[in-house]
């Protein structure tokens, strides 16, 4: 099974190939939300350097939320033009877990946090038991004091990662001491290989769908449907 699978739900444009287990080739860019301009040249250039074609792929794959709202329809809609275009099905996976799953076998909780502005983060919770990954709370909006308040509850040392992190890291800290951890770099943000690996064993459980059904998943309304609603009440 040859995966091909993409993440744009944050700052991070990223692009993967799996095929049998393997991780052929992932590209990573973390410079300036130019999704829109950047994705179909990653896309093109992975599939050159691996020697592939998009007839080759097929599972296509991608981060379908949470996340930034701009973001993940670019992904989406460049995921469900490459599946219609090839005939092949799409598998959708949650941001949060996806980034959950690139810090492998921690015996400590996974808290992927993402900036959901106001104060607020996308997050969900998630813990490894031996190989068995599993999520303990479904991706969620929630202040960060009622993040790490629930976090501090749970009696365990948690690995943080996110682009929330840089903006919540100093409140986070002070307030959970020695049971924070942050992921190094490399495991910290978005990346499309664990998005294709999860992928991959969805797809071997028969969870799949096709470019018509694939949609993106918002926790809550963009900004500007807000501001809409809050006109509307005023008048």
């Amino acid at each position: 099974m040859r995966i091909l699978a993409i993440d744009t739900s944050s700052n991070v444009a990223t692009a993967a190939v799996l095929e049998e287990g393997k991780l052929t080739g992932e590209y990573i860019l973390n410079h300036k939300k130019t999704h829109s301009q950047k994705i179909m040249p990653m896309i093109d250039e992975l599939l050159k350097s691996c020697e592939l074609d998009v007839c080759d792929i097929d599972i296509f794959a991608a981060a379908n939320g949470p996340g930034s709202f701009t973001g993940l329809r670019i992904g989406v809609a460049t995921v469900k033009g490459l599946a219609h275009t090839a005939k092949k099905p799409i598998v959708g996976v949650s941001t949060l877990e996806a980034m959950a799953y690139n810090v492998l076998y921690s015996p400590y909780l996974l808290s992927p946090i993402m900036d959901a502005r106001c104060g607020q983060v996308y997050n969900g919770l998630y813990r490894w038991n031996d190989a068995d990954f599993r999520e303990i709370k479904p991706p969620r909006a929630l202040s960060i004091e009622e993040c790490v308040g629930e976090l501090l509850k749970q009696n365990s040392k948690v690995v943080f990662m996110g682009d929330g992190v840089p903006v919540h890291k100093d409140f986070i800290s002070k307030a959970m001491g020695e049971q924070a951890f942050f992921a190094p770099a490399p495991f910290a943000y978005q990346r499309a290989g664990s998005v294709a690996q999860l992928a991959y064993e969805k797809a071997l459980r028969g969870e799949v769908c096709n470019y018509l059904e694939f949609m993106p998943f918002y926790l809550r309304k963009s900004q500007a449907e807000r501001e809409y609603e809050k006109r509307e009440k005023t008048r």
